[in-house]
């Protein structure tokens, strides 16, 4: 009896933790595939681990970083997660950077209506840990709105960065202000996002305004597997000639349907 329960349970439960993973593919994290990110946290209680890679070419040098991150859907609509930029060090060994592990949080502040766009702010502290991390922590606040139209959407970001240049890590250093706006499309069928995006930002130390287009993917191969890749390159003289991304997101543990169904 007690095994003729449990199978039953178990057949009434899984298409609903496939129907919220399935969905995952949509889910736009910071900086994978592009620059930009969408106003909807991972679903409550989910606990998803990534891990991106990306290779960037400037004036003739290359340079290759991994950001392995752990998030977690802490509330309804908010998450919480970790990263630790890693990178290839210039010179003649390539030796490993680190960055200072960085601590972010995301709040969704209202789901999407026929009147405004779903809305969201995102916190970040770099900390002063590593041997490529800043002498001091510095702080960074982002504005989200996401717009749907069917299997088309819109998002707007914009980000500033607070401290000195010379407290910055000199891995994965924040600018000091960066503005994107992207348009995504979903291939329902095929489990398929693309998007296409258009960036500007500015350095910590200032300096013209850099332009960078992009496009990218995400694909979801399992219903707990998500591929992403993603290339880049400067529209302006500032920033780098080309950038490639490659990441993955393992989704570990799965909350309730929540938002899923309106992302």
């Amino acid at each position: 009896m007690f095994r003729t329960t449990l199978v039953a349970a178990t057949l009434v439960a899984a298409p609903w933790a496939t129907a919220v993973a399935q969905l995952d593919y949509r889910n736009l994290d910071d900086e994978r595939p592009v620059t930009t990110e969408d106003a909807y946290p991972i679903e409550q209680d989910a606990l998803e681990a990534m891990f991106p890679l990306a290779w960037e070419s400037d004036r003739g040098t290359g340079r290759l970083h991994l950001a392995p991150e752990l998030m977690w859907g802490a509330l309804r609509n908010a998450m919480v997660g970790l990263k630790l930029p890693l990178a290839t060090r210039d010179g003649q060994e390539h030796r490993l950077a680190v960055g200072g592990p960085r601590a972010f949080a995301l709040l969704n502040l209202n789901t999407e209506s026929p009147t405004l766009p779903a809305l969201a702010l995102r916190g970040d502290v770099s900390m002063p840990v590593g041997n490529a991390a800043g002498s001091r922590a510095l702080a960074s606040l982002k504005g989200i709105a996401t717009r749907s139209w069917g299997t088309w959407r819109a998002h707007l970001n914009g980000t500033r960065t607070f401290g000195r240049a010379a407290d910055a890590p000199t891995v994965d250093a924040p600018a000091r202000w960066v503005a994107s706006l992207a348009v995504d499309h979903t291939f329902w069928r095929q489990s398929l996002l693309v998007i296409g995006e258009v960036a500007a930002q500015e350095s910590l130390g200032g300096g013209p305004t850099g332009w960078l287009a992009g496009i990218g993917a995400r694909w979801q191969v399992t219903p707990a597997l998500v591929l992403d890749a993603g290339v880049y390159r400067r529209l302006s003289p500032v920033g780098p000639d080309l950038g490639l991304t490659l990441g993955a997101s393992r989704t570990l543990g799965l909350g309730g349907l929540g938002r899923w169904g309106q992302r």
